[in-house]
């Protein structure tokens, strides 16, 4: 599994990724149709050029296929700090083919390592909504803690218009060790 840079010239295979099986998107924006796909990845890149988020695609190796996106999002910047200090893991999104695989783990220990090792963040953070258990279970295999819960925290994905409360965890960077050790034993890599 790679991640690569978002770029506009990747809506029409991420328009196919997303129309695999759409049942399992009731929790997360995933475009229907290469129009939305072409506005959803605009206002991504959008908000990385405006320095609010940084963008990937996830390409899976055995194929070469784009299956999905995944973001650094809401970063947070410290006066006279180069890199951010806080990253939120979120608007992740995987084709049908790709769920249950262990591209989401492989991704989640790239960005993971990435956000502690290279821009050296205090604390990762990811959020879902409190119903989605499906996600908090994801998000707890990876070694996040659960923080709490923030009420009428975001928009609902499920119910457009309407509040959503967020479940949130965290990765500190004391924890990076002991997670990404775990993620890699995981992933089948112990060294």
């Amino acid at each position: 599994m790679q991640l690569e840079p978002l770029q506009a010239s990747f809506v029409a295979e991420l328009t196919a990724a997303a129309a695999e099986d759409r049942s399992t998107y009731d929790w997360t924006a995933v475009p229907a149709s290469e129009p939305a796909m072409q506005a959803y990845v605009d206002r991504l890149l959008a908000d990385q050029t405006a320095g609010n988020a940084m963008v990937f695609a996830q390409r899976r190796s055995v194929d070469n296929a784009l299956v999905g996106c995944t973001r650094y999002m809401r970063l947070e910047w410290w006066a006279g700090r180069p890199l951010p200090v806080e990253v939120e893991i979120g608007g992740t999104w995987l084709a049908a083919s790709a769920q249950r695989t262990a591209i989401n783990t492989e991704a989640k220990f790239l960005l993971l390592r990435h956000a502690f090792e290279s821009y050296g963040v205090n604390r990762v953070t990811l959020c879902t909504d409190m119903l989605n258990e499906r996600s908090r279970a994801a998000i707890l295999r990876i070694g996040a803690t659960f923080e709490g819960v923030l009420h009428s925290h975001r928009e609902s994905y499920a119910h457009p218009g309407a509040p959503r409360d967020s479940a949130v965890y965290g990765i500190i960077a004391s924890d990076w060790p002991r997670v990404g050790t775990a993620l890699l034993t995981r992933l089948g890599h112990p060294d």
